[in-house]
């Protein structure tokens, strides 16, 4: 049965029973029912198109005469095609028929079908005015017609279009809906994410403003409200979620919002009015809207009501929804099936509660996802005359990105719509047991990878309209670990981490949350498929082909990619550890550049120009590579400083008597270029150069730096750590010389004795410090602070805590548009943040801005990003784990001293007598440096010789640059204490009060 009212037009009942057969209620609604029952309706501004139970279509053009509207309803020709769904704009329409072929109408009632869309199975179709949307059963949208207002959604600038275009920007969404308006359109993602494009007059696209958009654009308002269908009127657009919310946006001009007023809403607004009903359809005619309450089978109207479309009995407008008053026979005998309004119009179809015809699930087809069902059919029918069929199939899905997208997705406690930008949505189990399921047939699986390699990963755009369009990225992973499993030789994985490096930047995120998210399975999967596919590269690299690789080079994508697992890794604590990401084969790389110098520098050999262009292939693979710091492994990194780019050589000449002067008079003059050359340090006293005079030079300078008298730094409470005063006596300017003198440091990979806290290291790496950072230069401040982060609400509350510090001698508002403020239990957390924050950057913004820039002056950031802050400060300040076993295993020996030599014997028994202070002063004595270098104890490799020269009277000399030490060949143990304690508390010609 077919009810309708609104809008009058002759002849009663549209033509499709005898007039005098409808019958009419005292409120205006008209019923009829054909013989030949109704399966769909679409009212346009001057048509309306009827769909038969057969398949038929026929179309009522309006016109208007003497005051009148009249029309004649046409069966339309269709030949052999059975028509599914029609949709009507101002004046055409189009038609869908079963089996996705569309057909257009023009004004002559004539249709054809539109060629564009052939080879196309259309599932939907919808009409504004004058533009037509399509969306296909693999997910791709089509729009056509006027684009006056942007309503195509193709980009800014585009003309109208006779012809279906693509709509690219929403390529990966995966679409179960689409909708169209007067000039505006959208569409409805399987997840509930609500995308709309156009005309934005009144607000109808909801995003707050009033501005068209020529672009689909997230509706982010709606985001996560469980969307599970549109509606669009003239100038209003209504949406209903799961659970029966309808929210409206939009004109309100004539009440068609609901909201008790006639106001426009620009943005989504909640009808009140149909709170707690449990509306199940909404539709949206040209300004009014209709609500269907399936489970007390009412309908609920508001908006226009002057042609009587709102099926009350008058012309007036409603701004609240009130219960249309069906006849009682189609409230008592028959079932609401669907609720369709357009234009001044409104239609319902019903049907007898015992045979539902479920219409709205027609008109809402879904794109072809991958379905278990699907997938045992292809399985078990591979090897039969189906595989033309089974090939076509696994084409449309794994062609798709919105298909894929649109798959495994967590359908228990409707767990998808919980998508986010940290939230896939999906249910990864089902993502790897359908994988294993295809995988037992090799033939399925290898046809899948072909589909992938050419159709799926070239289609996957480096724009995305919404996050579902990402989850592609968490699924490929399952594909390629099992084509691994078969031992199947794959270009997949590095096309995989090609077509994540073409994104926009700004969806790196949401990538890094949707793996930070994974079970640790997954995650690591995808580690050891890059991980794996990136050694062989190098192994290759290195010892076959030896080949110089370029920046997107498939190596060079595999790394980046792996660079943002491990940052992905690091968000939570799992078992994943960074040791999953260091690539070994590096280093076998870097012994081939050290073998590499060792024959450049043999001066038998003679043309080694081959040899040089081997050695810089190797050197700019690995420049490449350090893009990506988590394959490397620490001694790696700091090899990786050996190899820098240097312009030759950067001279010092100094007064022992005068350094630091000397030094910053000549660090000003230099030029960014002389100061990225390696440093070599004269003394005015001793014109020659030589690598001791270099760890003399930045031992002294620092030592000089850090003394109180230089009035540089404040210590911290226990004296042990160095910060930057809140108040320096001193020029800015000397903080950015301390800052090159640091970079000097760095990269001459000299340790110095500099007790700063990690918190700079951070800083230099552009990673804001936190509360554990600022225990460490505090720590009984900082203790305090946790234990007020600790405390109930109300011990918080009655500390007596203001947000007036003390630091530095210096007091402090942490509020200053608040003196005084008080710390509560709910502003402790950013009293404790400010306080940090204050401490640790705003206090010393200046003089550390200055101290940055002079360090990078010096170095280039990509040589210091490589390094976590704990390594850069082990890198520049070394350590305090002195492991003096492991410093005399490693000991040798030349000549005739022997471990057992007398001299020897004598010498170990001395160093083990030796205060710590004293051990630590031969270190300095031996290498240039008192602290142990980053790598440990075991880089520290002392060589021990007799000085041949020497009497009883000489002293022990040290060849610091190869830790070689020049050990007279003494006969008493006593003479080698003495004399052994007078050399490592010589001062090298430093004068010292």
């Amino acid at each position: 049965m077919l009810c309708y009212w609104g809008e009058a037009v002759k002849p009663d009942g549209f033509g499709l029973v005898k007039a005098d057969s409808v019958k009419f209620t005292d409120t205006g609604i008209g019923y009829l029912s054909p013989k030949s029952g109704i399966r769909d309706v679409s009212p346009g501004k001057s048509l309306v198109g009827f769909i038969r139970g057969d398949g038929n279509a026929s179309v009522m053009r309006i016109t208007i005469r003497e005051d009148a509207k009249f029309g004649k309803l046409k069966l339309l020709d269709q030949k052999k095609d059975k028509i599914r769904l029609i949709s009507c704009g101002e004046a055409d329409a189009v038609l869908l028929a079963y089996g996705g072929k569309v057909l257009s109408l023009e004004k002559s009632n004539s249709h054809r079908p539109i060629k564009e869309l052939s080879s196309k199975t259309v599932i939907q179709v919808a009409c504004g005015n004058q533009h037509f949307l399509a969306l296909t059963n693999d997910g791709q949208l089509f729009t056509w017609g006027q684009n006056s207002s942007g309503q195509l959604g193709l980009g800014k600038g585009e003309p109208s279009s006779l012809s279906p275009q693509p709509l690219k920007s929403l390529c990966g969404i995966p679409l179960s809906q689409i909708s169209a308006g007067g000039d505006h359109s959208f569409a409805l993602s399987l997840s509930g994410a609500v995308f709309g494009w156009g005309r934005n007059s009144a607000g109808q696209l909801g995003l707050g403003h009033t501005e068209d958009m020529s672009n689909p654009t997230c509706v982010n308002n709606l985001n996560q409200k469980k969307t599970i269908s549109i509606s669009c009127g003239e100038e209003h657009t209504a949406t209903l979620s799961k659970g029966g919310t309808v929210f409206t946006f939009g004109s309100g001009r004539y009440g068609q919002l609901g909201h008790n007023s006639f106001n426009d809403e620009l943005q989504p607004r909640v009808v009140t009015g149909l709170e707690c009903l449990n509306v199940s359809q909404i539709t949206c005619g040209g300004n009014h809207t209709m609500a269907l309450v399936e489970s007390s089978n009412m309908i609920y109207s508001f908006g226009c009501g002057e042609q009587g479309q709102l099926g009350n009995g008058q012309r007036t407008n409603q701004c609240v929804p009130l219960p249309v008053q069906l006849i009682s026979k189609a409230n008592n005998i028959h079932r609401v099936e669907s609720i369709i309004a357009g234009g001044n119009q409104s239609f319902v179809l019903c049907s007898s509660q015992k045979s539902s015809s479920n219409l709205e699930p027609n008109r809402r087809k879904g794109i072809v996802t991958l379905e278990d069902k699907k997938i045992d059919r292809w399985v078990s029918q591979c090897e039969t005359n189906q595989w033309k069929t089974i090939k076509k199939e696994i084409k449309t899905v794994f062609s798709s990105p919105a298909c894929i997208n649109g798959s495994f997705i967590i359908k228990s406690c409707d767990g998808h719509y919980a998508t986010s930008t940290h939230i896939s949505g999906l249910d990864m189990e089902s993502v790897k047991t359908a994988f294993d399921r295809l995988a037992e047939k090799k033939r399925v699986l290898l046809e899948v990878e072909k589909v992938v390699e050419k159709d799926l990963l070239p289609s996957l755009g480096s724009t995305v309209a919404g996050v579902e369009a990402l989850r592609v990225f968490v699924i490929l992973p399952e594909l390629l670990r099992v084509l691994n499993n078969q031992g199947c030789e794959t270009k997949l994985t590095a096309l995989y981490a090609s077509a994540i490096l073409n994104l926009e930047p700004c969806r790196f995120t949401v990538l890094e949350n949707f793996w930070s998210e994974l079970p640790k399975t997954f995650l690591k999967t995808l580690v050891k498929l890059l991980h794996t596919s990136a050694a062989k590269m190098i192994s290759k690299i290195t010892y076959v082909c030896r080949q110089e690789i370029v920046m997107d080079s498939p190596l060079c994508k595999l790394v980046k990619v792996l660079q943002l697992l491990y940052k992905a890794s690091c968000t939570n604590q799992r078992e994943i550890t960074p040791g999953d990401f260091i690539i070994y084969e590096i280093n076998e790389l870097l012994d081939m550049i050290y073998a590499l110098d060792m024959d450049i520098n043999n001066i038998w050999i003679g043309d080694n120009s081959g040899m040089l262009a081997e050695k810089l292939t190797y050197l700019h693979t690995l420049k490449l590579l350090s893009s990506s710091p988590c394959i490397f492994t620490l001694e790696a990194k700091y090899s990786l400083l050996k190899f820098r780019e240097s312009w030759g050589p950067f001279t010092m000449v100094l007064r022992r008597t005068a350094i630091l002067e000397d030094c910053f008079q000549q660090l000003r003059a230099a030029s960014e270029q002389a100061l990225k050359g390696w440093l070599q340090v004269m003394y005015s006293e001793n014109v020659e150069t030589s690598d001791v005079f270099k760890r003399d030079f930045f031992h002294n300078a620092f030592k000089m730096l850090k003394d109180p008298e230089s009035e540089m730094f404040m210590d911290n409470d226990t004296k042990t750590l160095i910060w930057f005063p809140v108040e320096p006596n001193l020029p800015e300017e000397r903080y950015f010389l301390l800052g090159l003198l640091c970079g000097l440091a760095f990269y001459n990979k000299s340790v110095v004795h500099m007790p700063f806290p990690l918190a700079l290291f951070k800083k230099l790496l552009d990673i804001r410090p936190s509360l554990s950072d600022f225990a460490e230069l505090s720590p009984v401040i900082a203790q305090s602070l946790q234990y007020l982060l600790n405390y109930t609400d109300d011990d918080a509350d009655n500390m007596y805590m203001t947000y007036t510090i003390v630091w530095n001698n210096k007091e402090v508002e942490l509020d200053p548009d608040e003196p005084g403020k008080t710390v509560t239990s709910s502003n402790k957390n950013v009293f404790v943040d400010a306080y940090v924050d204050y401490v640790l950057n705003k206090s010393v913004e200046r003089v550390f801005n200055e101290f940055k820039k002079g360090f990078y002056k010096v170095c280039d950031r990509h040589m210091v990003d490589i390094f976590h802050p704990e390594e850069l400060r082990g890198v520049m300040l070394g350590s305090e784990e002195y492991d003096w076993d492991t410093f005399r295993q490693n000991a040798t020996y030349e000549y005739e001293f022997h471990a057992k030599h007398q001299t020897i014997v004598f010498f170990w028994e001395v160093f083990e007598e030796l205060s710590s202070q004293d051990k630590k002063a031969f270190l300095l004595f031996l290498t240039g440096f008192d602290r142990v270098p980053i790598l440990g104890m075991g880089q520290v490799k002392m060589r021990v010789q007799p000085l041949f020269s020497g009497t009883q009277d000489y002293l022990p000399q040290a060849l610091t640059c190869h830790a070689l030490l020049n050990l007279p060949v003494y006969q008493r143990k006593e003479t080698l204490r003495t004399k052994l304690t007078e050399a490592i508390h010589h001062r090298r010609g430093f004068w010292e009060e």
